[in-house]
């Protein structure tokens, strides 16, 4: 029998963001438990409530794995972007700088 040190209470995917601050370098973002989820993530990267996303990090204690999302996170932006959705300067800048594809720019 494998004990977990990580207390299963919820089977739900957590997302945290590495962020790039202009004056402390890369750290873990804090996000309300509640609101640590995929669609949380990409409002706030359109809405620039993060200076300069590096990398997302999805995980799920209770199915026992974790993944890089960077990239599906930057392509999901660049749908929503494709299909009418504005993003601020550091989501157009994170969505580029994984993606490759320059973002449209609404005006």
């Amino acid at each position: 029998m494998t004990v977990s040190l990580v207390p299963r209470t919820d089977d739900i995917d957590v997302c945290l963001v590495l962020d790039e601050l202009k004056t402390h370098g890369q750290v873990w973002r804090e996000i309300d438990g509640g609101l640590a989820n995929e669609a949380t993530v990409i409002e706030w990267i359109i809405e620039g409530q993060f200076n300069k996303p590096v990398q997302i990090v999805a995980f799920n204690t209770a199915e026992g794995w974790s993944r890089d999302v960077t990239e599906d996170i930057a392509g999901k932006l660049l749908d929503l972007n494709r299909q009418g959705t504005a993003l601020g300067e550091a989501a157009r800048d994170f969505v580029e700088r994984v993606t490759g594809e320059r973002p449209i720019v609404a005006v």
